[in-house]
């Protein structure tokens, strides 16, 4: 039998919002990659991953249309459901690179660089209330990531994101890969506050590289046929 584990990346601190995922965890039962294509079609997560190789922290990751080198909520979230598993693991293995994962009381954390989540385009407005009033998706073409300083004092930001690829997901509810390169833009820690009610926390280091870290919460086990 295989498993799919649909879990909410990036909740809230009261547990609401959170990005959906779907984890395969036995990657090895989709072996093909039009399967897994189709498959990650059928599900309409903005991102569906499949674990080749658990020890080694091997994964593959799929948006509805197309195969990312990297992403930043399906590594939390994988990375949290291994421990949950019992199989915690310190590296996971995406196609961009190594990604130092760390655990930390209810908080999983991964490490990622700007560069592997090029595409994504923050665009900065001139209150919460703007980055609210947009439409889904907003007119325009590309990845758009739309910010706004909540308390800029405090490193606290009001976003919205908007993949605006032609595929089923007209607004992201959290993205960590854009949490990420906003992190690295700004070279301070973030407290994102996304979408319906998701965080998303980031610390910039040295090296170009970024943590990034949220509450992972398990929604659902089902059997694929």
């Amino acid at each position: 039998m295989t498993e799919l584990h649909v879990m909410r990346v990036f909740c809230g601190p009261a547990g609401g919002g959170g990005n959906p995922l779907g984890v395969v965890r036995d990657g090895a039962a989709v072996p093909r990659d039009d399967a897994r294509q189709a498959l990650a079609a059928e599900l309409g997560f903005s991102e569906t991953v499949f674990v080749d190789d658990a020890g080694r922290g091997t994964v593959d990751i799929r948006t509805p249309t197309l195969r990312l080198p990297f992403a930043g909520h399906p590594l939390v979230g994988t990375a949290w459901l291994l421990r949950h598993l019992g199989e915690p693991v310190d590296t996971l293995r995406p196609p961009a690179g190594e990604v130092a994962v760390r655990y930390e009381e209810e908080r999983t954390w991964v490490r990622g660089r700007a560069e592997w989540a090029s595409g994504r385009t923050p665009h900065e407005y001139a209150s919460p209330a703007e980055v609210a009033a947009l439409p889904a998706p907003p007119p325009g073409e590309g990845w758009l990531y739309a910010w706004a300083w909540e308390d800029e004092a405090a490193g606290r930001v009001r976003a919205r994101g908007f993949p605006r690829r032609g595929d089923s997901i007209a607004e992201d509810e959290a993205t960590g890969a854009a949490a990420l390169q906003l992190t690295h833009a700004l070279g301070r820690a973030l407290d994102i506050r996304q979408g319906r009610g998701s965080q998303l926390l980031t610390r910039p280091l040295p090296g170009g590289w970024v943590d990034l870290g949220g509450r992972v919460v398990l929604s659902d086990v089902r059997r694929l046929p």
